[in-house]
């Protein structure tokens, strides 16, 4: 259960990893998803182990690359046995990368060290009621007055979104997609709400949230690269943001095989435990198989990036590639659970709900078939 890059030091964090996962996450799991919510303590928790920050460049407080994000991502879940914790946890990924990248020194200094200190809580906003996966239909206007960008629009499913202190908001300032700019809009700035909590399917213990903006005043220098840099950014974006995902996928089809293994081991009809039963042992290696090569690709996914391949095409394959895999294996953890699979007490009842996001999130599954299709030359 490692991918080929990892080495030593990987193994080491792997245990960093799961110490605290045992200890601050897991004893909660159940009870912070029924609750829908996590204590926003755990991020300066996390912080204080050594583990928020990784994947960051040392310039901005960080430690490791991608890889060391990836495992230490993969043992919280598998040790702490909730997805929408980690998930909640790790939303400044995907937020923090455009101001790393095409912020200013100032930008960074206020912006992303007090996240990765673990003081404050970063979104990205892009998605809204009328555009999805179709980035270039973001319709957020922002207007330039002064000092100022005035700030009209709404945005949906934004991770994080309800208590975030800073969110990397993609706004409109002119047509098509060289229009696209990246704004921070703060918390407490007028015009600016989240306005409500959404109730979801899965995921529970990870606020996601509706944001309004009203006539909302955001200072130019908090403009994130040149006006309409917007979309190359987000572009860049979701090559990491894609690879993480399918690692979640491998992480949660893990937990969902090992959690299965053990119910099949001890769980006795006619009998004999289920395990004695070649249709359970077969069901149990064919789910193994699936997550095995779904590790695969997903591992060569990050080795290629590492080395400078940051291919769009290839992150929607490892994408697809295993959230198929974590919705069948999901599917067949509830299977042999039976009816206990279907309790909300037992584990494979919430990855079940929690695999369903992960075709649609960071890009549908139909949208990552285009993006193959068209690098393939179909």
């Amino acid at each position: 259960m490692t991918y080929l890059f990892e080495t030593d030091e990987h193994q080491t964090l792997r245990a960093q990893a799961r110490r605290f996962a045992e200890a601050e996450i897991a004893p909660h799991a159940h009870a912070w998803d029924e609750a829908g919510l996590f204590p926003r303590a755990l991020y300066g928790a996390m912080a204080g182990a050594g583990l928020l920050a990784l994947g960051y460049p040392e310039s901005v407080g960080g430690a490791g690359d991608i890889g060391h994000m990836l495992v230490a991502a993969e043992e919280l879940l598998l040790a702490g046995k909730s997805v929408g914790t980690c998930v909640g946890l790790g939303s400044h990924a995907i937020a923090l990368p455009p101001i790393i990248k095409l912020g200013t020194d100032a930008q960074r200094e206020r912006f992303v060290r007090p996240v990765l200190r673990g003081e404050k809580i970063a979104a990205l906003a892009i998605t809204e009621p009328g555009a999805g996966s179709d980035v270039a239909g973001v319709a957020t206007r922002a207007v330039r007055e002064g000092d100022r960008y005035v700030v009209d629009g709404a945005k949906t499913f934004i991770t994080s979104g309800y208590r975030a202190d800073i969110v990397t908001t993609v706004v409109r300032t002119g047509e098509g997609h060289g229009g696209l700019t990246l704004l921070v809009v703060e918390r407490g700035t007028p015009g600016f709400e989240a306005t409500r909590k959404l109730d979801k399917m899965g995921w529970w213990a990870s606020d996601t949230a509706e944001l309004s903006f009203d006539a909302c005043r955001v200072p130019v220098e908090n403009r994130v690269g040149a006006e309409g840099a917007g979309f190359v950014a987000i572009m860049m974006n979701f090559v990491t943001e894609r690879l993480m995902l399918a690692g979640q996928c491998v992480a949660t089809a893990e937990l969902a095989h090992r959690e299965s293994v053990a119910y099949a081991k001890e769980r006795r009809a006619f009998g004999k435990t289920l395990s004695g039963f070649q249709v359970t042992r077969h069901k149990l290696a064919d789910m193994s198989c699936r997550i095995a090569a779904a590790r695969a690709l997903v591992g060569e996914g990050v080795m290629r990036f590492l080395r400078g391949d940051a291919s769009p095409a290839l992150a929607a394959k490892v994408k697809n590639t295993a959230t198929d895999m974590c919705t069948y294996v999901c599917d067949q953890a509830v299977q042999i659970h039976g009816g206990y699979g279907y309790m909300r007490e037992y584990v494979v009842e919430r990855l079940y709900r929690d695999a369903r996001l992960y075709p649609i999130g960071g890009g549908t599954r139909e949208i990552m078939l285009e993006l193959i299709a068209k690098a393939e030359g179909y």
